[in-house]
């Protein structure tokens, strides 16, 4: 567990008691804070009978004497309104923060000598993929790597801080907009694409809050960009010519003067007086299509910021199995391949999947998100059939008409069926 500083008899609220909130709870216990806190849900408010952090309803709280409000990143923070308890927040002048900045907080307490490594990575798509690969490698390669955050363990659940340990966390724009302090010895930028427009108000409020990453860098640290969309490439132009911090440019479309590229499924990197070619990612099903190579260039990238060699990282990468629900193999049945890709939540990430294979039978639908599928069309000559479930199938229909054959199922179960009879 990670203590934060400073904050014996404070009084904190904790709102919000997914798995994150709780930890903070115990965190915030562990410091001997004095701590408040509730949930909507009565389900999670039940979790804390028996502790010293019992739920009480915010109307009872000390706002008056409130050092901090720790928020759950779930919580809309401005839009597409303030929650209610955001703006009784900032109507009493209480600090409004995230688990991520109590971490910062506590890393940032320690003299420099005892003070851990962090490798912070973010992106529309792709960042739980490469939070672990990246943790996989240094891990291989004998580092104490923690890894966290938005994937897997809470920030503040992770083994507390130690010399020579390097943290590889995870970082949503939500966390990112309750983070002010955090430092990122390596801050990983891969893409962005329009995803939670509704929380951010805007393209530009949403790449403000990916931007965040990067604040606190010092010219000892660095700062890897994807620069194959034009919102990573404006981000990376403006940090290179800031000059703060290495900036390491990354690429699946095309050789890099400077950075990491992929050519094809073969990995470059060029990196000051370090050029060479790492390897070929081609006979590795977990790192299959170009989304997958960019995953790879990122975490290439941070792995040998730790000082980690190329050709160790390339070895770590082939016995990497990859993470659940991303191109995930889940079965071959008489050559039929079997995918489970179901974390691809919108247009760009399903993109990316269905560049990884021809001739597919796809699975799609649930509740749609802004735009639809519509961008999709273009790659509909890789796609058989479309076998659409849920509230999205008559957008879906709609949007793939004459792109290519859509078999309303209604359900999952009937889908795969389908699915796998046509398969067949």
């Amino acid at each position: 567990m990670i203590v934060p500083p400073d904050l014996e008899k404070k009084k904190i609220a904790v709102f919000g008691l997914g798995a994150t909130g709780i930890s903070v709870c115990e965190a915030l216990i562990a410091a001997s804070a004095e701590v408040f806190v509730w949930d909507e849900q009565e389900a999670a408010r039940a979790r804390t009978l028996n502790t010293r952090y019992a739920a009480e309803h915010p109307k009872t709280w000390p706002w008056r004497e409130l050092s901090a409000l720790v928020l759950s990143p779930g919580v809309p923070l401005t839009h597409p309104k303030p929650h209610l308890i955001v703006r009784k927040a900032r109507q009493e002048k209480v600090a409004i923060l995230g688990d991520v900045e109590l971490f910062a907080r506590a890393l940032n307490a320690l003299p420099e000598r005892a003070r851990p490594r962090v490798i912070a990575i973010t992106g529309s798509n792709g960042k739980s993929t490469t939070t672990a690969l990246t943790g996989h490698i240094l891990r291989e390669a004998g580092v104490d790597a923690r890894i966290g955050g938005n994937i897997g363990v809470p920030v503040l659940s992770l083994p507390e801080p130690r010399a020579g340990a390097v943290y590889v966390l995870e970082l949503s724009s939500f966390q990112l907009d309750l983070t002010t302090s955090l430092r990122a010895n390596t801050a990983v930028l891969l893409n962005i694409s329009p995803d939670h427009i509704e929380r951010h108000g805007s393209l530009d409020g949403y790449i403000r809050a990916k931007k965040r990453i990067f604040e606190n860098q010092t010219e000892d640290d660095v700062a890897v960009v994807g620069v194959d969309d034009p919102s990573c490439q404006g981000v990376c132009a403006v940090l290179a010519s800031s000059g703060s911090g290495r900036v390491v440019p990354i690429s699946v479309e095309g050789s890099l003067g400077r950075g990491v590229f992929a050519v094809g499924a073969r990995l470059f990197y060029s990196l000051d007086d370090r050029r060479g070619e790492a390897g070929d990612l081609s006979g590795i099903d977990s790192l299959r299509g170009p989304h997958n190579w960019q995953n790879a260039c990122a975490a290439l990238a941070a792995a040998m910021a730790e000082g980690v060699a190329p050709t160790v990282a390339m070895r770590a990468m082939e016995r990497f199995e990859g993470l659940p629900h991303r191109l995930e193999v889940v079965r071959r049945v008489n050559g039929v391949v079997f995918i489970n890709d179901s974390k691809a939540t919108n247009a760009d990430a399903s993109a990316r999947a269905l560049s990884a294979y021809g001739d597919v039978f796809w699975i799609a639908g649930g509740r749609p998100k802004e735009g639809g599928v519509a961008s999709l069309t273009p790659l509909m000559s890789r796609v058989r059939r479309a076998y659409l479930i849920g509230e999205a199938t008559p957008m879906f229909q709609s949007q793939l008409e004459g792109a290519v054959e859509c078999v309303p199922c209604g359900d999952l179960a009937t889908a795969v069926a389908r699915a796998a009879a046509d398969a067949a």
